[in-house]
């Protein structure tokens, strides 16, 4: 299964590299969320591609929808996580494919083309990037843990999330080693995975941006909940992500 999302996502990285490099027409979904026409290629590209290998999978994309609520077999794509990197020629920036049956991640692949970094995962057989295993960090203190997070573009509202961001970082930053934002919640989630961070964290994304990361995350040994530390779901508004080892703490600060 993987492999076949692999060499999906390989093709689709060619024209994502040739986005990357090219001049690009910028429009805006909101005030500060940008969109190009590589978005809506690549979506367009891995929708004809994954259609026609899982014919029994509804696919939904982040540009182009497809499906309602959350189907118990389905797959979501978001065919350039991290577009402002994309488009300000910041490397970290990933097509994100993962694949739900009866409602659970099954398959996951997060494609980095400019850094040619592919991770990939499927239940029960491990995480891997390049084809080599990944494991989480073994850190077991959060005040030595280097964490990630990211800004929810309803920031610009000032409401209720941007104030979350705003106290989980007054409650976070003082007790970790340092927080880092890369802009790209799938690159964030396969970076736990391979032990650069030892968790993540962010509010108010949506199904495509961790479907693929989650598995990823849980296949290299790690663990994904909600704020509040129980299980999480495909939806929820909050996400949190570690090395298992540090989560009891590091939701205990989140809800603090």
């Amino acid at each position: 299964m993987t492999e076949t999302l692999s060499r999906i996502a390989r093709e689709a990285g060619e024209l994502f590299r040739e986005g990357y490099h090219a001049s690009k027409e910028i429009a805006f979904k909101g005030s500060v969320d940008l969109v190009t026409q590589y978005d809506l290629q690549v979506e367009l590209l891995l929708k004809e591609r994954l259609a026609d290998a899982f014919p029994g999978y509804t696919l939904v994309g982040e540009e182009t929808g497809g499906g309602t609520g959350t189907p118990e077999n389905a797959i979501y794509i978001d065919p350039i996580d991290g577009t402002t990197n994309f488009v300000h020629g910041i490397p970290f920036c990933a097509i994100s494919i993962g694949l739900f049956a009866e409602g659970r991640p099954r398959a996951a692949v997060v494609y980095l083309p400019i850094l040619d970094e592919l991770y990939r995962a499927e239940a029960g057989c491990g995480a891997y990037c390049n084809g080599e295993p990944i494991r989480v960090s073994h850190e077991p203190l959060l005040e030595r843990s280097l964490m990630a997070t990211g800004f929810p573009y309803t920031k610009i509202e000032q409401g209720d999330d941007f104030e979350w961001v705003m106290r989980t970082m007054r409650s976070l930053l003082p007790c970790t080693r340092d927080i880092r934002r890369l802009g790209s919640a799938s690159v964030d989630l396969c970076y736990v995975a391979r032990g650069t961070f030892e968790g993540f964290y962010e509010v108010n994304l949506k199904p495509w941006d961790v479907a693929a990361g989650w598995l990823i995350v849980e296949e290299a040994g790690g663990r994904i909940s909600r704020e509040d530390g129980s299980d999480y779901a495909i939806g929820d508004h909050i996400i949190v992500a570690s090395n298992g080892r540090i989560h009891a703490p590091l939701v205990e600060r989140i809800r603090a």
